[in-house]
């Protein structure tokens, strides 16, 4: 593959599973080191979570999000030791994956993302317990038609929209559940090939998560982050975030805006980049991106049979 046409993908919350980063941290000292730090840093075995579970702990949001923000962070150091040359020419991460690769940029510190990720998981349950709601995949609809039924089936007080933009024919909508309930029979008689409610209890990248944005953007306020040394793509806008300002304005809304996926690797296209390495734990965003670039190659980092093959691919 050519280094050169490289970028580096972040996984977000849905990509978590038992046992993530173990083989890796039992290999490669590297992770093993991004694996303590964590854990000193938030004064719990995170480790023990992501690698032994049980899956109620992890699936919990305040621990899902900072176990897939160690992950990738530690399967970046081993990469970053075993192919110090191979820098790519942009970064992206999905939703909580943006933390990641503020990191990977050079524009957030570990422990600072890592502090970020918790806070944010914890702030996002709070949302949920206080204003309940839902999300739903919806396959086979585009997202004009998607926008005007979500509008259609929203009220002043009960709003359902568009979440998560991850792929042409898969989108993500989020809101109250009466919005939700109202929203799924419309997108059925509108086309939709598939409706599926998501076993989420909380209604992210939507207006209910409006506390949660408030209290998080002051503590993005209070981080300090620096300009980043590689180009990365934000969620909200799509477009390079290329200041410390520009940063902390992408997070002070990501929670309550939609993840523009689809529109963030077409952006990345035009940097000239047809590889991909989704840096951390399963193979969603890879999925994507081939929905999106049908010429795109693309490569796993999250565990040793991974980094075999990564070095067979960039000798």
């Amino acid at each position: 593959m050519d280094t050169t046409h490289t970028a580096f993908i972040f996984p977000g919350q849905g990509s978590q599973s038992i046992g993530m980063g173990k083989d890796l941290a039992l290999e490669f000292p590297a992770a093993a080191e991004i694996f303590a730090q964590a854990d000193d840093i938030l004064r719990f075995s995170l480790s023990s979570i992501s690698w032994h579970g049980p899956d109620v702990s992890l699936n919990e949001t305040h621990n899902t999000q900072p176990a897939l923000f160690t992950h990738s962070i530690a399967s970046l150091r081993v990469l970053q030791e075993l192919l110090p040359n191979l820098h790519p020419v942009c970064v992206a991460g999905h939703s909580m994956g943006e933390l990641s690769a503020l990191t990977a940029s050079g524009a957030l510190s570990f422990a600072a993302g890592l502090r970020l990720a918790r806070t944010r998981g914890e702030l996002m349950k709070q949302a949920g317990d206080v204003s309940p709601g839902g999300m739903a995949a919806v396959l086979g609809l585009d997202i004009p038609d998607l926008e005007r039924i979500c509008i259609e089936a929203s009220t002043s007080s009960e709003i359902v929209q568009v979440a998560n933009d991850n792929c042409p024919g898969q989108v993500v909508i989020s809101g109250s559940n009466t919005a939700l309930d109202r929203v799924i029979p419309l997108l059925q008689e509108a086309g939709a090939r598939r409706v599926v409610k998501l076993a989420v209890s909380i209604a992210a990248h939507s207006p209910l998560m409006l506390h949660a944005q408030q209290v998080f953007s002051q503590v993005v306020d209070d981080t300090a982050f620096s300009i980043p040394a590689i180009p990365i793509i934000g969620n909200v806008n799509a477009q390079p975030l290329s200041s410390p300002q520009s940063i902390r304005q992408d997070l002070r809304e990501q929670l309550t805006h939609r993840v523009r996926w689809t529109e963030s690797i077409l952006h990345i296209q035009s940097f000239g980049v047809v590889n991909y390495i989704e840096v951390g734990n399963g193979t969603v965003l890879s999925g994507l991106v081939k929905r999106i670039d049908r010429q795109a190659e693309t490569l796993t980092l999250g565990s040793p049979s991974d980094i075999e093959k990564l070095l067979q691919a960039y000798p």
